[in-house]
């Protein structure tokens, strides 16, 4: 069946498919979750998906629900705070992760004093439309395309950190700009 084929990244894990199912490649317009979505998959970068994912209550406790204002006005002592927590319940610690988010939340508000809001800017790469893959197998979706390629470069031309061509493109999936459901699966 289509849709086991499509959860089949998932492996079973009852937190990976309740995100496939309600949040992933569906069109989310709201400049809190979208930052929220480019700092955890950033935090991904050479980890697996599923790590952050369970994580992500420690990541929304410690980087103020990402508010992207609050995030900006981190002080490094705040930073260092999240570094040495000892607790099992926290994010991974990473300095220059940890240290990414106020780096990117200060990007993304100049991005929003610049273009009203930072959905305006990150559909505007896709043409304000969602792209649909309609893929038939999981082997089929790619992992870039030329919008993520356009995006990783200019946010980091903007300062960002993290947003390299394969994070983008997962970060577009995880906000909807890219719809990579396979063709049969329910969820789409």
């Amino acid at each position: 069946m289509q849709e086991d084929i499509c959860r089949s990244w998932c492996g079973g894990d009852p937190l990976l498919e309740e995100y496939h199912d309600r949040e992933w490649c569906k069109i989310h317009h709201d400049d809190r979750f979208q930052f929220e979505m480019l700092c955890l998959e950033g935090a991904s970068t050479g980890l697996s998906w599923k790590i952050i994912l369970h994580k992500r209550a420690a990541y929304r406790a410690a980087f103020h629900d990402f508010d992207i204002a609050a995030c900006a006005e981190m002080p490094d002592s705040e930073l260092e705070e999240i570094l040495s927590s000892e607790s099992d319940f926290c994010v991974v610690r990473n300095r220059s992760k940890v240290y990414s988010v106020r780096r990117n939340a200060r990007v993304v508000k100049s991005i929003q004093a610049e273009f009203g809001s930072f959905d305006a800017y990150l559909w505007n790469f896709a043409g304000h439309g969602q792209i649909d893959g309609s893929w038939l197998c999981l082997s089929d979706v790619p992992v870039s395309n030329d919008v993520s390629r356009r995006m990783s470069r200019d946010m980091k031309r903007r300062g960002m950190a993290y947003v390299g061509e394969t994070i983008t493109y997962s970060f577009m999936q995880s906000i909807g700009i890219v719809n990579d459901h396979l063709a049969g699966c329910r969820f789409r």
